[in-house]
C-alpha cells in the first residue's frame, strides 16, 4: 500500500505524475528555532515521510511545508516530555490536539494536523518501523463549509481599473489581474507561470497545477491585450537586460511570491473601496467560476477551467450562485 492509500476522504490527492521536479524544502515561519530542539533522528524521519508522499502523491510545496511545520511542531513539543516520534501513545497525541485547540488554533488547521499525523503513522506502520498506529480512532473536527466571498461584476471591473497603467508596476498589475479573472487561476499558479506556458496567438495558457497536471485556460481578447502590453511596454524594463522565465517579475527582475501578490490584491481593493473582508488572494478566481456559473456556464466545464479533481469541488460555486439568486430576489421582488 502507498501512501496515497493512506490520504483521508477529506483530502484530494493527485497522481503520480512522472519527471517532476522536487520542489525547494521551504521552513515555515519558525522553522529554524524548531529545527533547533528538534531531535536529528525526527528531523530525519520526518523529511524522508515527506519526500515519500511527494512522490506518491505530487503534492504541492505549500503543503508539504505545512505538514512540515505540523509534525516539527508536535516533535518539539514531545521533547518536552521525554518522547519521541517513534515513542509516543495514544494519550499524547490527544492530549496535542488538545493543547492546540486551547491554544485557539482553527478548526480546519486542527483538521490538517490530525490528517498529517494520521498519514505520517500509518505510513510507519506500514514500512514496519512500528507496530501500533497511535492516532486509531481519532476523528478529524467536522467542518462547515463556508461559501467563497465574491464581488460582483461591477466590483471587479473597480477593482481591474485601479492600477494606474502608465507605470512599469501598474501595467504589470493590471495585467495580472486581468489574467486572473479571465482564467480563474489559482493565486499560486499566477505567480509562477513561465512566459512559455503563454500563447497570446491562441489565446491560452498553460497551467501546471496541484499534482503536477496540466490544463490548457482560455484567456480572452481583454486580458491578451494587456498581457501584449505588459510584455512589450514593462517586463523589459523591469528585467533590466536580466533574464527570467517567470511570466511577471518583480522590479529587481526577479519572479514573485504569493505575499507580495497578496498585498497587490490589498493595496487595490483599498483603492477600489472593497471591504477588506471581501479581500482574498483567491477573490478573482472565486468571481471567475461564479460569474461563469451566473452566465450560464456548464459545471463540468468549469471544473475542467479550474483544475478540479472533484466535482464537488466545483459544485461549492452552484451554492454561491444561489445565494446570489435569493438576494436578487428578495431586494427586487414586491413580496421578497
Amino acid at each position: 500500500m502507498s501512501v496515497v492509500d493512506s490520504a483521508s476522504p477529506d483530502e484530494k490527492v493527485e497522481g503520480t505524475v512522472p519527471n517532476r521536479v522536487r520542489p525547494p524544502r521551504e521552513q515555515p515561519p519558525g522553522a529554524m528555532q524548531k529545527l533547533a530542539v528538534c531531535p536529528t533522528q525526527d528531523h530525519v524521519i520526518i523529511e524522508a515521510f515527506l519526500d515519500a508522499l511527494w512522490m506518491e502523491c505530487g503534492l504541492s510545496a505549500n503543503t508539504l511545508s505545512a505538514y512540515r511545520a505540523d509534525l516539527m511542531g508536535i516533535a518539539v513539543w514531545l521533547v518536552e516530555r521525554d518522547l519521541m516520534l517513534f515513542t509516543v501513545q495514544h494519550g499524547d497525541i490527544l492530549d496535542y490536539l488538545s493543547l492546540r485547540a486551547k491554544a485557539h488554533a482553527r478548526a480546519r488547521s486542527v483538521a490538517r494536523l490530525v490528517s498529517c499525523l494520521r498519514r505520517f503513522y500509518q505510513y510507519q506502520v506500514r514500512e514496519g518501523r512500528l507496530q501500533v498506529d497511535p492516532t486509531a480512532r481519532i476523528e478529524s473536527p467536522r467542518l462547515g463549509r463556508p461559501l467563497p466571498k465574491v464581488l460582483t461584476e461591477a466590483q471587479v471591473d473597480t477593482l481591474l481599473s485601479a492600477p494606474v497603467t502608465d507605470e512599469v508596476l501598474g501595467l504589470r498589475d493590471r495585467a495580472m489581474l486581468e489574467l486572473l479573472y479571465a482564467s480563474g487561476l489559482r493565486a499560486s499558479e499566477l505567480v509562477l507561470l513561465q512566459v512559455t506556458q503563454l500563447n497570446l496567438i491562441q489565446g491560452v495558457v498553460r497551467v501546471t497545477g496541484k499534482g503536477g497536471k496540466e490544463r490548457l485556460v482560455p484567456v480572452g481578447e481583454e486580458s491578451v491585450a494587456w498581457l501584449e502590453r505588459y510584455l512589450r511596454e514593462a517586463r523589459p524594463v523591469m528585467l533590466k537586460g536580466q533574464r527570467c522565465d517567470t511570466l511577471f517579475v518583480t522590479q529587481r527582475g526577479a519572479g514573485m511570491t504569493r505575499q507580495a501578490f497578496w498585498c497587490i490584491i490589498k493595496r487595490y481593493g483599498v483603492i477600489a473601496g472593497i471591504d477588506a473582508d471581501r479581500l482574498s488572494p483567491h477573490t478573482l478566481r472565486h468571481c471567475f467560476a461564479t460569474h461563469l456559473l451566473n452566465h450560464g456556464a456548464d459545471l463540468r466545464a468549469l471544473q475542467m477551467l479550474l483544475g478540479h479533481s472533484d466535482l464537488s469541488t466545483t459544485q461549492i460555486y452552484t451554492h454561491v450562485a444561489a445565494e446570489r439568486l435569493k438576494s436578487l430576489h428578495a431586494t427586487h421582488h414586491p413580496r421578497g
